[in-house]
């Protein structure tokens, strides 16, 4: 079973990548605008269900989250203002 701790520290790919499309130093080539939302909205998706799990309790335990939140929130950003 995997801790909190590491629950969160694998979501932070998702974070990085989110950013990381947001502010253009993902490489995209190759990528319609639809393939990069979709692989946006994927991510932010996979933080969202990190963020909600019980087992381990990520939803109960006091650690700082506002990077995942942060993200959820660039990604969707990203995704109404790039559509």
């Amino acid at each position: 079973m995997e801790t909190v701790s590491e629950v969160l520290t694998a979501a932070t790919d998702s974070v990085d990548l989110i950013n990381a499309i947001d502010n253009g130093s993902h490489d995209v080539t190759g990528m319609t605008q639809a393939e990069i939302n979709d692989t946006v909205q994927r991510n932010v998706d996979h933080l969202e269900t990190i963020l909600a799990y019980t087992d381990p309790d990520v939803v109960g335990d006091s650690s700082d989250k506002s990077s995942y939140t942060d993200a959820i929130a660039t990604g969707k950003l990203y995704i109404e203002e790039n559509s």
